[in-house]
């Protein structure tokens, strides 16, 4: 007994002691123990997305993958095999696993080695948030204090849905929902057992047990889990046996991205970054929805990617990147190695030419697949001399290419053909001119090889894109659609360059007295700076800057009437919206919408709209013609309708755009932008002619586009601006390099009937995307019908004079006019006989068309 009494005490000695050492470590790490409540709000690091208005991922960036997911979204056998492997008493025990720290203390003494830590979910969550992973006493007191506190303050659920997406597991992805879609491409609720085994099997070595770095461990490990899984009685033997038999199925899947639009990404990342900072915008789990419509976005990208091959291919084949072999090929590894040395990147793939026969070549990517490449993918590979001189067209695909050479390929849609890298840089964006969204952008031919947003960020020359503006100008100064403008040389110059500056039509050719519909659509050079004489160039500057343009890039010269001014591709295409949305300056904006990752919207956007409540309408300033049409304009607007008119234009706190020119003018400018497109006269009795743009006309084949041609001197900057009501698209292109020409090409022998060739212009050169986005863009649709505004009327004028008209043949048409402002006196009989004004406006050489 005395023996007994004396063990006794010695337990309860030590129990005191124990207890007494316990105390002391938990008043001693108190005050670095951190507020576990914090675990209820806590904000997991997730990544910023940027999606279409349509709901389509565009990029997505930051360090960690991570798609927090719920305790009700992760599949029960999921939860199983982490609990089995991890913590398998999880649901009994109160944050701490006695068990578990005594088989650890075990092992210490007998070994002498750290090698088990006896962590419980709970003891690795307030690992994970609140400590680091240094194997240290102190932090192991501090974890287990942590631990208890921990499920005082949250349900067994909440701290398990913390450690499922808090865990690190390999290449970038933190929790079960990122690691579901980095290794297997899948939601959580489609993984099989042996992909749930393989995911809950990572959060201890993710980078040792990796399937797709170490398929062979990573493989013991998933069915070290299965067998825990059978061991615990979650699985059958039937499950285990036919899990533990499937093969490795893992490979890295990067985000889901379902349309690829770069420049858009770049852009919203900046304004967010710049918005939050860095570290906020990347981890704080912000979804951003722009304005972008994912159709149209691929319908340009398409148009944009289309026009700049042609215009590459057109000026000839610049040859192979490299000679792989000369005489004796390689083995195929070997040549696969090589080829896998350059990256392919928009459609266009590196490739080694096999076997060239007279009309045929076969060529291997670095994917070891083999490809005929036929002789309608070769035939256009003449040599480029310069971007003015290109060779004699191919007869043979020999004399094109040669074995052992590696060149690039790409699919066209309909066959594989013999391509190359673009030199030519081009953009394109669209808006609703209605409220300023853009609805697409692409600022260049590739973001893998240049960042560079040409939309948004380069100033060229605009060319002939400029003239609807200075026509405006006119109009509002007391010009008509058939007021007759001298197409004669200018013989007084301008001197104010300090040299005289004597402006040409291109070609150089005159008609005499022309009207100003005319003028406009064949973009003669000479009734543009008559035009703004009229104007004076004060007015036409003041004018311009109304339309959005930078008063600093405007200069003081003549030369501002053919486009001299540099300006951006999104600078153009606000101005132009103005023309179709009746006369209003929207802001150009491309954010939509941001969203916090708790689902709080933090930001919508508040566009200007192309609209003016009724109480608000005033008449433009120095605009005599706006009043005048209001004299005719129905003003028995009821009290009611008044009283609506804020919500048929717009909600109570909307932002309204603008007016810059008056609605008739917008509509005047409009319908003869139509004629650049749709030409005029009969060709049946030979007064018939074309715009600029006839070949849109024949693309898109619609009533209701309209639209403007641009090119600069040396054809350095070519341009293609036009709207319908409801989309307004401008398309650039150039060369980065602004002293480079885009030249001009002679005729292929091995080339289409309707090729392109001569002088590269506005409407060759750029015309063709614009035409080939707005016909997929507008697929479908219905045609906008022509409703005039009040006050316009229309008259029938006499072609030659602009004059009143009695007749009605192919000498008259009828023509718009803002009220009041239609010609009163009708043509003398003698002038009738005049009426052959029209000039030839060939297409061999469009410099400022």
């Amino acid at each position: 007994m005395k023996w007994f009494k004396r063990l006794v005490i010695a337990f309860f000695s030590l129990g005191l002691l124990g207890v007494g050492a316990i105390a002391a470590a938990y008043f001693y790490v108190l005050p670095d123990l951190p507020d576990v409540t914090t675990l209820k709000t806590v904000k997991l690091q997730t990544p910023l997305r940027i999606y279409s208005s349509d709901g389509k991922l565009i990029s997505q960036f930051g360090e960690k993958r991570r798609i927090p997911v719920k305790y009700d979204e992760v599949p029960e056998q999921l939860i199983n095999a982490v609990l089995d492997t991890e913590d398998a008493r999880f649901f009994e025990h109160r944050g701490i696993d006695p068990i578990g720290i005594i088989r650890a203390a075990f092992i210490l003494v007998t070994t002498g080695k750290k090698s088990q830590g006896a962590s419980t979910i709970t003891q690795q969550v307030a690992r994970g948030f609140f400590l680091t992973r240094d194997k240290t006493y102190i932090r192991k007191t501090k974890e287990i204090f942590l631990a208890l506190k921990i499920e005082q303050a949250l349900s067994k659920q909440e701290i398990l849905t913390l450690y499922l997406n808090r865990s690190f597991l390999g290449n970038r992805a933190y929790g079960v929902g990122a690691a579901a879609q980095v290794y297997y491409g899948k939601e959580l609720s489609e993984l099989t057992l042996p992909e749930m085994a393989m995911i809950a099997g990572l959060p201890q070595s993710p980078s040792a047990a990796n399937p797709i770095r170490n398929a062979s461990r990573a493989l013991n490990r998933r069915n070290w889990v299965l067998g825990r899984m059978l061991e615990k009685r979650n699985i059958t033997q039937a499950q285990y046996n036919e899990a533990t038999q499937a093969p490795i199925t893992a490979t890295y899947h990067g985000a889901v991205i379902d349309l690829y639009a770069p420049y858009v990404s770049e852009m919203a990342r900046d304004y967010l970054v710049e918005k939050l900072g860095e570290e906020e915008a990347y981890t704080g789990g912000y979804d951003i929805y722009t304005t972008v419509d994912s159709k149209l976005q691929m319908d340009a990208q398409k148009a944009l990617r289309n026009n700049v091959y042609a215009y590459d291919e057109r000026h000839g084949y610049r040859g192979r990147t490299k000679v792989l072999w000369v005489e004796t090929p390689p083995k195929v590894a070997e040549i696969r190695a090589k080829l896998k040395q350059t990256g392919s990147f928009q459609g266009m793939y590196p490739a080694a030419v096999l076997t060239v026969d007279e009309t045929t070549a076969q060529v291997m990517t670095a994917k070891g697949d083999v490809y005929e490449l036929p002789w309608d993918g070769i035939k256009w590979a003449r040599r480029f001399i310069t971007n003015k001189r290109q060779g004699k067209a191919p007869k043979l695909a020999t004399d094109v290419l040669t074995p052992g050479e590696q060149v690039w390929i790409r699919n066209n849609g309909d066959i594989w053909q013999l391509s190359q890298v673009p030199l030519v840089a081009s953009a394109i964006v669209t808006l609703d001119p209605h409220d300023g969204a853009i609805k697409n952008l692409v600022g260049g031919f590739s973001f893998y090889t240049s960042q560079y947003n040409r939309v948004t960020q380069a100033k060229r020359q605009l060319g002939s894109n400029i003239k609807p503006f200075i026509y405006a100008a006119a109009l509002q100064k007391g010009y008509t659609l058939s007021t007759l403008i001298n197409n004669a040389p200018i013989n007084k110059p301008d001197t104010r360059q300090g040299t005289a500056w004597r402006p040409k039509n291109s070609p150089d050719v005159y008609g005499g007295p022309t009207r100003l519909r005319v003028g406009l659509a064949q973009s003669i050079n000479v009734m543009s700076v008559r035009a703004m004489r009229y104007s004076g160039l004060d007015a036409t500057i003041a004018q311009l800057v109304k339309f959005g343009f930078d008063p600093a890039d405007l200069p003081r010269n003549e030369s501002i009437a053919l486009g001299s001014p540099s300006v951006t591709p999104l600078q153009v295409v606000t101005a132009f919206s103005t023309f179709a949305n009746g006369g209003y300056l929207v802001e150009p904006y491309f954010i939509k919408q941001i969203v916090s990752a708790s689902g709080e919207v933090i930001e919508t956007a508040n566009p200007t709209l192309a609209c003016t409540p009724a109480e608000l309408e005033q008449p433009l300033i120095d605009d005599p013609f706006a009043a005048m049409a209001n004299e005719f304009q129905d003003d028995t607007t009821s009290e009611s309708e008044a009283d609506n008119a804020v919500t048929q234009c717009g909600a109570e706190d909307s932002r309204f755009a603008p007016r810059v020119i008056s609605e008739q003018n917008a509509f005047l400018i409009s319908e003869a932008l139509k004629s650049v497109i749709w030409g005029g006269g009969d060709w049946n009795k030979g007064t018939g002619w074309n715009g600029t743009a006839w070949r849109a006309a024949r693309v898109v084949k619609r009533r209701d586009i309209a639209g403007k041609t641009g090119t600069t001197n040396e054809s350095r900057d070519t341009w293609f601006s036009g709207f319908n009501p409801k989309l307004a698209t401008t398309v650039w292109v150039g060369f980065d390099d602004h002293g480079k020409e885009l030249g001009r090409t002679s005729w292929n022998a091995n080339g289409a009937k309707n090729q392109i060739s001569q002088a590269e212009a506005g409407a060759k050169t750029a015309g063709p995307a614009w035409n080939e986005f707005m016909k997929d863009a507008l697929a479908g649709t219905p045609v906008e019908p022509v409703t005039p505004p009040e006050g316009i009327v229309s008259a029938r004028i006499d072609l030659a004079t602009g004059k009143l008209t009695r007749k009605t043949d192919h000498t008259s048409r009828f023509e718009y006019f803002i009220a009041g402002t239609e010609p009163t006196e009708y043509v003398a009989e003698q002038e009738e006989d005049n009426s052959n004004i029209f000039i030839d406006t060939s297409e061999e050489d469009e410099l400022f068309q």
